[in-house]
């Protein structure tokens, strides 16, 4: 069968390319043509666009490259129409990837597969027109959104979430916590994490508020999760001359030692959950009070990290817009390293794990993918 795949960034590749590896495992004949990355193409088949000529995050970065985004979209209607696939599998990037379900639903009549569910469920609501009529399966790898889909009269299939599989089999899972310190150049004391984000926004907003809260704090040495596209100059313009390390492209092993963590809000929270570690999840908006209102009105869930999402409840605390202040994010720090504290917070997460369930996303996605295909 011919598999038409459709990833708009770094994440997309990552996950796409494990869904393909378990395709080919289901289907021995199993040909791929796909936009992604260097992960996607290690699998086979023909790489026509990388992700990086497409992902653009946030309005204004898509309004400056407009014309590159349109050229995108018509380039990949264009080949899908040339390729003719059995199925096109389109994995998350919903801005793109939910305008390329209508071209191939309307126009070309071949079955579409969502991998990796749009998150409409927080405040993009209105995008569920689009999936009924033109997503003819979904794919979600957060429980919770199974009855969330149900309630607005649209059958969703929760196969896992690829995390747990990439966290099951991440190499240095042995390592201790001296043979970190001492490949990272590190002390002895306890470390807490700061996990600052990826993108250079969210660590100008949120690294310096996180460095500021945890001056003083002499007990412990601060390491921050340095992200491996982002230039070092910018951490060492905000780190300066205090006491902060940088470890870059060694996330999940830093957080494996950590005692703590100060965490952006976004996959990070899940992650650092499954590890284990105690977090305070910051999220900085500009604006104010006034910012923090509005997106109590837009926002559809109480809460904005995965980790209470899947919980259903607060298990960490969310330090948002005009909260997550130097003195708030210390003294909810201070609270979580309190045993009695972090017990609690163990006890949520285990919570939170048995409802993500076991490993296997990617193998339960391509299972019912390639049956579905071949029943056709």
């Amino acid at each position: 069968m011919k598999y038409y795949l459709v990833a708009g960034e770094a994440s997309g590749d990552l996950h796409a390319s494990h869904l393909m590896s378990e395709i080919k495992k289901n289907d021995s004949e199993a040909e791929f043509r796909f936009f992604g990355g260097d992960l996607m193409a290690a699998q086979g088949g023909t790489l026509v666009k990388h992700y990086r000529q497409m992902a653009f995050m946030g309005f204004i970065a898509v309004i400056k490259n407009l014309r590159t985004v349109l050229r995108n979209m018509r380039d990949c209607k264009r080949d899908i129409k040339e390729y003719s696939p059995d199925a096109v599998i389109l994995v998350d990037y919903p801005g793109f990837n939910l305008k390329i379900a209508k071209y191939v639903k309307t126009k070309l009549g071949i079955p579409t597969h969502y991998y990796i569910a749009p998150k409409i469920w927080a405040w993009k609501e209105y995008r569920i027109k689009e999936i009924k009529k033109y997503v003819d399966y979904m794919y979600s790898i957060l429980p919770f959104e199974v009855d969330y889909f149900s309630g607005l009269g649209y059958k969703v299939d929760y196969v896992g979430n690829p995390t747990v599989d990439e966290l099951a089999k991440r190499e240095d899972a042995d390592e201790t916590f001296s043979q970190f310190s001492v490949a990272n150049n590190l002390n002895s004391k306890p470390i807490i994490a700061l996990i600052a984000g990826s993108r250079v926004g969210e660590i100008k907003d949120s690294l310096p508020r996180m460095i500021e809260a945890v001056e003083e704090m002499d007990e412990y040495q601060f390491v921050v999760a340095g992200a491996p596209s982002i230039s070092p100059k910018l951490y060492e313009d905000i780190i300066g001359d205090k006491p902060v390390k940088v470890v870059y492209g060694k996330t999940y092993r830093l957080m494996q030692q950590a005692t703590a963590a100060l965490v952006t809000s976004g996959t990070a929270t899940l992650e650092t959950a499954l590890m284990g570690v105690p977090q305070v999840v910051c999220y900085y908006v500009a604006g104010g009070k006034f910012s923090y209102k509005l997106f109590e009105k837009i926002l559809n869930v109480k809460f904005v990290s995965l980790v209470n999402l899947i919980a259903g409840k607060e298990v960490v605390k969310e330090l948002l817009a005009c909260y997550f202040t130097p003195e708030n994010t210390r003294m909810e720090l201070s609270k979580i390293l309190q045993p009695s504290h972090r017990e609690k917070i163990f006890e949520g997460y285990k919570l939170m794990r048995n409802r993500l369930g076991a490993v296997g996303a990617p193998r339960h996605a391509a299972k019912v993918i390639v049956k579905r295909v071949v029943d056709r």
